[in-house]
């Protein structure tokens, strides 16, 4: 029998090797964007050094434990109990089932901007996001598959990376414009000069930017492919993909750039800035073409089951 993750007697052994991964993927994050944090301080001169290594060590910790927290009160969601979601709550709670995890926390996002993310540091621990904007684009069945994409992540237990990798760089940018107005303001021989302060401001976020892209792009495609899987419903996900991107142009983004990855499509999607050049999501376009392609397959497997054919095993 073939399970929505892959063929029987497989998924645990995949899903270990992923865990594995992923937690190889968060210590080396960790180690990158605190190597950034300390150089910062190097910059600034030898005494700012030790509480550079000692804020570090602060963040990993607190990104470890609170940066689902953190994400949430930087898009000041707030939870829902079922009675005033009754339908998102029934959505998730059913794919949840179908992907053998605990039902996630579902939060709102007051947001105009359709979209939606997944956060916590492991699927006992996870969240749900929507913002008020999606509820309001997309019918059940697209919301379905949007909410699928989620808690494939959850699944598939990246969600720590994204939730740390926006906690930390967030953390990054704002110390690195704190120090380069120190730099410019104190003007001693120890400190940076001003051009020196002006480097700094501009390279630690696209540094910590381009850590992110790393890690980013990639997990969306897996989560379009396992979510389509679990809701069994590839071409969804494609209709409420396009919907999104539309939306992500349509209406500003009211979000820390540094939280951009977390989210299902780009929330500056539709900026005409230099943001658009550090995207930390692949193409829409091509997302959708890669969904149409499963569609098809999942249509044709279909058709072979009920003319009596031994389709997809």
């Amino acid at each position: 029998m073939v399970s929505c993750f892959g063929m029987a007697g497989r998924p645990s052994m995949v899903i270990f090797g992923a865990a594995m991964i992923n937690q190889l993927k968060t210590i080396v994050l960790l180690g990158v964007l605190s190597a950034l944090l300390i150089g910062i301080g190097g910059a600034l001169g030898p005494d700012y050094v030790t509480g550079a290594v000692v804020m570090a060590a602060v963040m990993n910790l607190g990104a470890y434990f609170f940066s689902d927290r953190i994400v949430l009160a930087m898009q000041r969601a707030e939870e829902v109990p079922p009675e005033r979601a009754p339908e998102l709550h029934a959505i998730v709670e059913e794919l949840s089932q179908r992907a053998g995890i605990p039902k996630p926390r579902v939060y709102v996002i007051p947001q105009a901007q359709p979209n939606a993310f997944a956060t916590g540091r492991n699927p006992q621990h996870a969240v749900v996001a929507v913002t008020e904007g999606i509820v309001q684009l997309l019918d059940a069945r697209e919301l379905r598959g949007v909410l699928a994409h989620e808690l494939s992540h959850v699944k598939n237990r990246d969600i720590l990376i994204a939730s740390i990798a926006a906690t930390v760089a967030a953390a990054v940018s704002y110390v690195a414009h704190v120090a380069g107005f120190f730099g410019v303001s104190q003007r001693d021989d120890d400190g940076p000069g001003p051009l020196q302060s002006l480097l700094l401001v501009l390279v630690a976020p696209i540094a910590a930017t381009l850590v992110q892209l790393g890690i980013s792009r990639s997990r969306e495609f897996e989560a379009d492919r396992s979510g389509a899987l679990l809701s069994g419903d590839p071409e969804a996900l494609a209709r409420a993909l396009e919907k999104l991107e539309a939306g992500a142009h349509a209406i500003p983004a009211q979000v820390e750039p540094a939280t951009a990855s977390l989210f299902i499509v780009n929330p500056f999607g539709g900026a005409r800035t230099v943001l658009r050049l550090f995207s930390t999501h692949p193409s829409t376009e091509e997302r959708v073409r890669r969904l149409r392609a499963m569609a098809v397959e999942v249509r044709g497997h279909r058709a072979g089951w009920s003319s009596g054919a031994p389709a997809g095993i």
